[in-house]
C-alpha cells in the first residue's frame, strides 16, 4: 500500500508534474490560489506547452479535479489533452482578476465542477 499524506505544503506542490488519465504529460503546477473566504485552495495555475519555459500557457485548474498520485509523485487530471489546448488560458505575465466570478463560472463550468462559494 502506498502511503498518502494529509497534509503537502504549497512548496512542495508546486513544480509537480500533472498527467492524464493516460499518462500523459499535461505540464506542471506552477501555484495555488486560495480562497481568502473559505479557506480552500481554489486553483491550481498549470503550466502547458512551450518549450523551456518559452510559450507555455498557463490554465487555472479547478483544485477538485486535480488527484495526488503519490506512488508517482504527481497529479492526475481527467482532461484530454485536446480539451487542454483549447481551454481558457492566460499568460505568464497577464494574470487574471480572481476576484471576477464570472471567471470562475467560466473556468469551472469548461472542466464540468461547481465552484466553491463562501458561506
Amino acid at each position: 500500500m502506498t502511503y498518502r499524506p494529509n497534509l503537502l505544503s504549497s512548496t512542495s506542490i508546486t513544480g509537480d508534474k500533472v498527467t492524464n488519465l493516460e499518462g500523459e504529460n499535461l505540464g506542471d503546477i506552477k501555484d495555488l490560489m486560495i480562497d481568502l473566504d473559505t479557506g480552500q485552495i481554489a486553483y491550481a495555475v498549470l503550466s502547458f506547452g512551450g518549450f523551456l519555459g518559452l510559450g507555455d500557457k498557463y490554465f487555472a485548474m479547478p483544485w477538485q479535479a486535480l488527484r495526488l498520485d503519490a506512488e508517482n509523485k504527481c497529479f492526475k487530471l481527467n482532461v484530454d489533452k485536446e480539451k487542454l489546448k483549447d481551454a481558457p488560458g492566460f499568460d505568464k505575465d497577464d494574470w487574471p482578476n480572481w476576484s471576477d466570478s464570472a471567471y470562475h463560472d467560466t473556468i469551472h463550468e469548461y472542466y464540468g465542477y461547481t465552484p466553491r462559494r463562501a458561506a
